[in-house]
């Protein structure tokens, strides 16, 4: 009888050693905390009968520990209050975790002797009881001398010690290899992060190198363009939010980029988007970016504005264009300093100084409705608001100079000046395209000329010959009316031709994209004004 119990005992511990031996080669296998969650499950049901487990790790702090990874299929998986449990981060310092932690051999305990004052404590014992678990038995993983977890068993009846302690030796193993692979991964995926947003920022940077218009100084001695630039003095070098208010063409861009390259963000790109033309669908995308397979057509991740103007400037253009369900979330991000990309669940912090940019009265949107008050008095920090360059008649001649002698160096026409007639034109119109509409109508004159001198500069005329006053003292029109009537004239002049070397977007030396926009929204139509 000896000899059979002897050879019984033989038998059982080679089979134990070859399913030990099999499932270390398993846990060998894997590379990921799903592929882990997997073969533990498997081994702790197969080795030791055990159907409920956790496996909880040291966080990098090393003063709390938290679930790694658990049996999905327990039947309180699903329980609201678990997922609290397994979200938290718990401090070691908790008594039970620190006779685990102290100890190399399996421990069982009474979850009724948990709930007594005075006894060990546990946090979660309230609700292990309230799902029915009445013992737990727990070890430490360690490798070599370091405690990197725990694994938990829940309602074991008879735990084969030896068994336990060479399974959680071998889980420990695992675990440490499953974390390490992926800390590397992450640290890969955030060096792979930091090189694509070079790379964007390189290829935006040497974009904004590429633009034609001359950013380097902004023309204007008159009274009102002195006060602009004493504010732009006063804010640029601080944090605070700036709105730049104005009519379209009044140079809006130009004091955002003022503001930027006198700041202390001035060694960063200043990275700007035009809210007005983007469809909305792609606006979040645009500010926030975007993880692969989002939507349809997200091929790959995208970083968005935000992230890629960390520690620089957000220039927001025509900011009054923003859908209402984006401004909550610009609002957050303003607020948070932090962003999701869409399709991501990963909150990334930013540190982002925003300038914003509106042709609208952003007070009588918010009275409509069609601006949110929150948003509005987050960006009405410090408002600079630009003067229409018929305010501004002092600053018409140089202005025009400043424009003649740009577009002259591209001409054949060597040195040009403009006639006394020319200049009296120029500044009685009333220039409802403001800088913009001067700078593209010099322009055109330019090319109109038939001498060195400028004799006629080539203004927008109505049909009786007289010089059309957008702005008239007994009716005054609305911008977006002033604009529709401006574009509507500008078609006419191109046939109704709206991109391509010599459509209407080049003379307005706007994209065709932005002309098409808007278009769209002043509801311009063929047939209107022999377009």
């Amino acid at each position: 009888m000896a000899n059979i119990i002897a050879n019984e005992e033989i038998i059982e511990a080679e089979q134990e050693k070859t399913s030990l031996l099999l499932f270390s080669n398993e846990l060998a296998a894997a590379r990921d905390g799903h592929s882990l969650q997997t073969v533990v499950t498997k081994g702790l049901k197969n080795l030791l009968q055990i159907s409920e487990y956790l496996l909880s790790v040291r966080t990098n702090d090393q003063n709390t520990h938290t679930v790694f990874l658990h049996d999905n299929d327990a039947p309180y998986a699903n329980d609201s209050r678990f997922e609290l449990i397994t979200n938290k981060n718990i401090p070691i310092e908790e008594d039970l975790l620190q006779v685990v932690f102290n100890s190399e051999i399996p421990i069982r305990f009474s979850v009724d002797e948990l709930l007594v004052p005075g006894k060990l404590k546990m946090e979660s014992a309230g609700f292990w009881k309230s799902v029915g678990v009445k013992s737990i038995t727990s070890i430490s993983l360690r490798v070599g001398n370091e405690v990197i977890g725990a694994l938990w068993t829940f309602n074991n009846k008879d735990e084969n010690q030896r068994l336990m302690s060479g399974i959680s030796s071998l889980i420990a193993v695992a675990l440490s290899n499953t974390l390490a692979s992926e800390t590397i991964q992450s640290q890969f995926n955030q060096i792979s992060s930091y090189q694509q947003q070079l790379e964007i920022e390189n290829q935006y940077l040497q974009e904004e190198i590429q633009i034609t218009h001359n950013y380097s100084e902004i023309v204007g001695e008159c009274t009102p363009m002195t006060k602009v630039f004493e504010m732009v003095s006063q804010v640029a070098a601080t944090e605070s939010t700036v709105l730049i208010l104005g009519e379209t063409g009044t140079g809006k861009e130009l004091i955002a980029r003022a503001l930027h390259n006198s700041s202390q963000r001035k060694n960063k790109v200043m990275v700007k988007i035009n809210c007005a033309t983007l469809p909305p669908n792609l606006i979040e995308s645009e500010l926030f970016g975007h993880e692969r397979g989002a939507f349809t057509g997200a091929i790959d991740r995208r970083i968005g504005k935000f992230e890629l103007a960390n520690n620089s400037s957000l220039f927001l253009d025509e900011i009054g264009e923003l859908p209402l369900d984006l401004q909550v979330k610009l609002l957050r991000a303003l607020q948070e300093r932090e962003i999701e990309r869409v399709g991501g669940r990963t909150v990334i912090h930013v540190n982002v100084r925003i300038i914003a940019a509106t042709n609208r009265d952003l007070y009588k949107e918010v009275q409509a409705g069609n601006f949110r008050s929150d948003l509005f008095f987050r960006l009405n920090v410090f408002p600079i608001k630009l003067p229409p360059l018929r305010e501004r008649k002092e600053d018409i001649a140089s202005l025009a100079s400043h424009f003649l002698m740009k577009y002259a160096k591209n001409s054949t026409r060597g040195k040009m000046s403009f006639s006394n007639k020319a200049l009296k034109q120029l500044v009685t119109y009333s220039w409802p395209g403001n800088v913009r509409e001067l700078e593209h109508l010099i322009e055109r004159s330019i090319l109109l000329a038939e001498s060195p001198i400028i004799q006629q500069v080539h203004l927008p005329f109505s049909e009786n010959g007289e010089s059309t006053h957008l702005l008239q003292q007994n009716a005054i029109k609305t911008i977006d009316e002033i604009e529709r009537e401006h574009i509507m004239f500008v078609l006419k002049k191109t046939n109704g031709k709206v991109a391509g070397q010599g459509g209407a977007a080049s003379l307005l030396k706007i994209p065709s994209t932005t002309l098409n926009s808007k278009i769209k929204r002043l509801k311009i139509k063929k047939g209107l004004a022999g377009i």
